[in-house]
């Protein structure tokens, strides 16, 4: 595997931060960006992640508001907290930490926060405006990050076929719409659980992107020489030569895949840090929105 062929995702996030913090010093506004954080009880996973963005958001320049609630959480107190930063002028943006306790709805958690302050894109105002093509609608932040990686990695999309494995509304379906949009124009295709054949489909694939939540499902007979691997994928495997008892792999078999590949991301170090890195871009665009910018 040549390294050339490695998409850092580490570095196209850290020259996003830089630019997003260049043109937040010219901006010359009255007040600093602000992102509120919702975290519902003490999951290390979404401690780990709310720490990340927040850390983020602040080094940027950006200001973050962290609301911590107990994991017996109703819907109503839930509700509320989210209608009180809807009417508040000095919150720009805000985000749901998800996953949230079994006793609330995600999908009514999501549709209630306002569409100007849905950063994570995804309420269905949001996902409405990018089916319509809309430059007004935030995108959620994956998806957005993964054609950011493509974009800057020199990946042709017009006239490719590209497959996604994964049909999620946070990742699957809003990457799909995004890659068939007028500019980047590829011809795409969704598998998922229920495919038949997915092992032809995905050969035929000139971009594959894998976010199916299982380690190792992409294997090498899957991909075809020179094809471009997305792997959205984070999972803990056992591993004891590791402190922490785990090692993260992502849903493709790395090892196996990449020499085949024209590029092809790790895990971690590929999609993760973009997610982050586009929050921050929406972020700013809401604050810029509500300035009048």
């Amino acid at each position: 595997m040549n390294k050339d062929n490695l998409i850092d995702g580490n570095a196209v996030a850290k020259s996003i931060h830089e630019e997003l913090t260049r043109e937040l010093a010219g901006l010359n506004a009255p007040r600093k960006p602000c992102v509120a954080f919702i975290r519902v009880g003490e999951d290390p996973a979404s401690v780990s992640y709310v720490k990340k963005k927040q850390s983020v958001s602040e080094a940027i320049g950006m200001e973050s508001k962290l609301f911590v609630l107990p994991e017996e959480t109703g819907q109503e107190e839930l509700n509320a907290l989210i209608d009180s930063l809807n009417a508040d002028d000095s919150v720009d943006a805000m985000l749901i930490q998800a996953p949230l306790p079994k006793q609330l709805d995600e999908r009514a958690t999501f549709n209630r926060v306002r569409a100007d302050k849905d950063v994570d894109g995804f309420s269905s105002a949001n996902l409405g405006l990018l089916c319509q093509e809309n430059k007004n609608a935030f995108v959620a932040c994956t998806p957005a990050g993964i054609v950011e990686l493509l974009k800057r990695s020199g990946v042709q999309t017009a006239g490719k076929r590209a497959v996604v494995i994964g049909r999620s509304l946070i990742v699957g379906k809003p990457l799909a719409l995004l890659l068939m949009q007028k500019g980047l124009d590829a011809t795409v295709t969704v598998a998922h659980s229920k495919s038949e054949n997915l092992a032809e489909i995905c050969s035929q694939a000139d971009i594959l992107i894998a976010a199916v939540g299982r380690p190792k499902t992409v294997t090498a007979d899957m991909v075809k020489e020179g094809a471009c691997v997305i792997d959205v994928g984070i999972n803990r495997i056992p591993c004891a030569e590791k402190k922490s008892g785990y090692r993260l792999v992502g849903d493709v078999d790395f090892d196996a895949v990449a020499p085949k590949c024209s590029k092809i991301t790790p895990v971690p170090g590929g999609v993760g840090p973009m997610t982050v890195a586009i929050l921050m871009r929406n972020t700013l665009a809401a604050f810029k929105r509500h300035m009048g910018k």
